[in-house]
């Protein structure tokens, strides 16, 4: 195995998990920012109003890219094992 292919795997497994991760991320963070607009502007400083709806924010996120982050997470796998031969050969 050559130091390019490490490489190589090491970036692909970066940008799976970039890729699997920005739906939550994006989520999470627009919600965070439309709460602190609202607590900013009715001065509420409740530390559970900006919890409760980002989780909820980010289940059902989950529940819509779900399926596609799992078909992102199973074709890599798929594409790293099959490639085991030609990376140790």
């Amino acid at each position: 195995m050559t130091p390019t292919t490490v490489i190589e795997i090491g970036r692909q497994a970066v940008e799976i998990t970039l890729l699997v991760s920005a739906p939550l991320f994006i989520a999470a963070l627009v919600t965070g920012l439309l709460v602190s607009i609202f607590q900013a502007a009715t001065q509420i400083n409740e530390a559970t109003l900006s919890f409760v709806p980002k989780l909820i924010v980010v289940f059902f996120t989950l529940i819509i890219a779900g399926p596609w982050m799992i078909t992102l997470l199973t074709d890599y796998i798929q594409r790293l094992y099959s490639s085991i031969p030609n990376v140790i050969g």
